[in-house]
């Protein structure tokens, strides 16, 4: 039977889509072979990797001057490769948020000069920085952030303004909502959360901005080289891709990404309401910078944080504790955690603080 699972990534995948492709597991659309066992290169396939890069153009509204790779690596492996591609010998600017930017920011100074134009790593990345307050380079080779930071559950909610091109790590908050995908030269996200299954990762990149990438990387360590062979430089993470694109004609057929910011807010705000009134639970973010994806929670008593996961676990409520170096618990509601899955867990942290608040 299946339970609501709060995973931060790998993390739920609508059901109506997992049950497509169990439909399809053996054979896809008479081809006589799964999807799992086509080329690449083959017309079935190049016929789907089409559909889902579409859906996806369709449902982020993206500009035609931009490309949209389908690549490996995960986003971690972008911490490397935008440097890499984009740092030259101009300084690189960074905001640094909490764990991810922290990471980016580590292979970053690996490879280029980098500017920490911000931190909250003082206050624990409780919050973001006051946009205000940053120290940006004059002619910085491009302004990285992570939008939204799954393990401390802080987000930047509207992208910055920026003189120098605008680069954004999107992994938990792509799809959640609408975005203005022309106000960035690059936005990348591993596909674990929103998009499908893990060993899947979209970049976006703008025409203009892939033209100063460096040419002289091994090749698949160069943006441009994935994008001239429309993302099938070397053999893609096929089955990825194709569930990838189940989830993005599902988010198509249930009113696309307005529908989906809306239930997501409402999600967020119902659970966010819920743990500023208990006396039990709360959230250290500060308000404007709350995720509506990852949503962190103490408990006033951690003695209680064994007790509450084995009890959650128990009553259906799949993986709630939170990341190790923060500790306390976590509920990742992404858009296929559904509102009956966050009342359910409303219902269970009322019942556990009535037993042992």
């Amino acid at each position: 039977m299946r339970k609501w699972n709060f995973s931060a990534g790998p993390a739920a995948i609508p059901e109506e889509v997992l049950l497509e492709a169990q439909n399809e597991m053996l054979e896809w659309q008479g081809s006589g072979m799964s999807v799992m066992e086509m080329s690449h290169r083959s017309e079935e396939y190049m016929t789907l990797a089409d559909k889902a890069r579409q859906d996806l153009i369709d449902l982020l509204e993206i500009p035609s001057n931009y490309q949209v790779l389908f690549l490996q690596g995960g986003a971690t492996l972008q911490f490397s490769m935008m440097p890499m591609n984009f740092g030259s010998n101009k300084v690189t600017d960074y905001l640094l948020t909490g764990s991810w930017s922290k990471k980016a920011v580590n292979e970053a100074k690996n490879l280029t000069s980098v500017n920490i134009v911000a931190s909250s790593e003082e206050s624990n990345f409780n919050h973001v920085p006051n946009e205000g307050d940053w120290n940006c380079s004059s002619d910085a080779a491009y302004l990285h952030y992570v939008a939204n930071e799954t393990i401390q559950g802080n987000a930047l909610h509207a992208p910055p303004a920026s003189n120098a091109p605008l680069i954004a790590d999107m992994s938990s908050v792509i799809l959640s909502e609408p975005i203005d995908v022309s106000k960035f030269s690059m936005i990348y996200a591993g596909a674990q959360k929103n998009i499908g299954p893990a060993g899947l990762t979209i970049c976006i990149i703008q025409d203009e901005f892939l033209d100063l990438a460096s040419t002289e990387l091994p090749g698949m360590l160069q943006y441009a080289k994935h994008a001239d062979a429309d993302s099938m430089f070397n053999t893609p993470p096929t089955f990825a891709w194709y569930l990838s694109g189940k989830v993005f004609a599902w988010l198509k057929g249930n009113g696309g990404l307005n529908s989906m910011g809306k239930i997501n807010n409402l999600k967020a705000r119902k659970l966010y309401d819920f743990i500023d009134g208990s006396n039990l639970y709360s959230n250290p973010v500060a308000i404007e910078n709350r995720s509506i994806m990852n949503i962190p929670f103490l408990l006033a008593n951690s003695d209680l944080d064994s007790i509450f996961l084995q009890e959650s676990k128990s009553a259906g409520l799949l993986n709630l504790k939170g990341h190790r170096s923060v500790g306390g618990m976590r509920a990742s509601v992404y858009n296929a955690t559904p509102p009956e899955a966050i009342d359910a867990l409303i219902n269970f942290m009322g019942d556990f603080e009535t037993k042992h608040g």
